[in-house]
């Protein structure tokens, strides 16, 4: 234990100090000795730690979606190079620095914050074991080791025998109980938050490695919570469970405002924004016009949900800028673009039938010496009942048999040579 003092003294003392100084302030509400004043103490720790570490956040964000984009492309130097192991970790790196990405970059946050969550471990463990750390005195430490939450105390583990549970004046079971339900809660937590992101917001278009890799991440992790759980104290599974919850809410608001392109996320967001863009007829928020300049700019590289959006808007008697603005069309069908190009299409005149002649008209027309051509529905009536008899006469099987049958030629036919019998 002396080891792990000496490697984290530089973060040690001032997580005890952030613990202390919230303590102070919970203490003179719930009471300095009571679960809820160092309960909430180590609960705004997280909060303190998890906001330094947005910008860490959106960085992974960044780096998680590049690797995604890249997939494709690592795929071909895997297979173009699978009999060089070599060629091909020079080819991955060399496409890495062409794009600027960085494959470690999605773990940053998770490797930021190991450090204070050791050194909270150290100063949890100093509490059960009665050692004075960082800045927690004596008096400190007395109250700590009376602090409960809902019977368990901050420093004991599942894994406590009774007699070390007795030594912090509490029952066995209620430690069991408690620290069972925080394990559960914990790794529920984090599978429901591996899964959104596999469900929601991840490319449905590009089936690559990477998704199997974070599909099966998605069932270890939990595994892996609960299995070291059982050795944590309390206070670390109140920190590691609110890290978790707090991470589950980031990434339902990232998820929910700006989800991957091809996502189903990003379906259930453009049609939230086709909505209201086309009820207001203008983009209000600026991060929906960042977000229609870039799908503007990929014209004919959208996908399917994008298309659909872009669609929509025209028919709606909308147009999209390059800006991220939208503007309202001359008409509803004169600026279309399908898929980056612009089509034009324009009214074309129905066309109008002739009115029918009445019998009136016609007999008026003849008198005064004009021929009409008559079409078929102009035909008087006296004429319909003799070209009825003529189709009638035309027809095989009928009456009147028709001269040309199948078979035999027009005009006079020559007669039969005599057979040789």
């Amino acid at each position: 234990m002396d080891t792990i003092a000496s490697l984290f003294s530089f973060i040690t003392t001032p997580v005890s100090w952030v613990i202390v100084q919230f303590h102070k302030v919970y203490g003179a509400i719930f009471g300095p000795d009571t679960g809820w004043a160092w309960g909430l103490s180590i609960v705004s720790l997280v909060i303190v730690i998890r906001i330094c570490l947005i910008p860490l956040f959106v960085k992974q964000i960044k780096a998680t979606r590049a690797m995604q984009t890249l997939q494709p492309e690592m795929k071909k130097i895997q297979e173009r190079y699978k009999n060089d192991r070599q060629r091909q970790s020079e080819e991955m790196m060399k496409l890495y620095k062409e794009t600027g990405t960085n494959p470690l970059s999605s773990c940053l946050p998770i490797l930021a914050q190991s450090p204070f969550f050791f050194a909270l471990y150290h100063v949890l463990n100093g509490i059960a074991s009665g050692d004075t750390i960082g800045v927690i005195n004596k008096s400190l430490l007395e109250s700590a080791q009376k602090a409960h939450i809902f019977g368990a105390p901050l420093a004991a583990k599942f894994t406590d025998s009774s007699s070390k549970v007795d030594a912090l004046q509490a029952s066995l079971t209620d430690v069991r109980v408690v620290t069972a339900i925080m394990i559960i809660l914990m790794s529920l937590s984090q599978f429901y938050t591996q899964r959104q992101l596999m469900t929601k917001n991840v490319d449905t278009t590009v089936k690559t490695p990477f998704m199997q890799q974070q599909k099966m991440l998605m069932y270890v992790f939990p595994v892996i919570f609960a299995v070291f759980g059982i050795n944590f104290p309390v206070g670390v599974l109140v920190y590691w469970l609110t890290t978790n919850v707090w991470t589950m809410g980031q990434q339902m608001y990232v998820i929910h405002n700006n989800p991957t392109p091809g996502s189903k996320a990003q379906a259930a967001y453009l049609e939230r924004l086709y909505k209201h863009v086309t009820h207001r007829g203008k983009v209000a928020r600026r991060r929906d016009k960042v977000i229609i300049k870039a799908i503007v700019a990929k014209g004919r590289d959208r996908n399917e949900f994008e298309r659909k959006f872009i669609n929509g808007l025209n028919k709606a008697g909308l147009a999209a800028q390059s800006d991220g603005t939208v503007i309202k069309s001359e008409t509803a069908v004169a600026a279309q673009t399908e898929d980056g190009v612009p089509t034009t299409t324009a009214a074309v005149p129905k066309r109008q039938q002739p009115k029918r002649q009445t019998k009136a008209q016609r007999q008026a027309a003849k008198a005064a010496g004009d021929t009409p051509s008559l079409s078929k529905s102009d035909e008087p009536e006296d004429a319909k009942p003799a070209s009825a008899a003529k189709k009638a006469a035309s027809k095989p099987g009928s009456g009147t048999r028709s001269k040309a049958q199948s078979g035999q030629r027009k005009g006079p036919q020559r007669p039969k040579s005599p057979s040789k019998k």
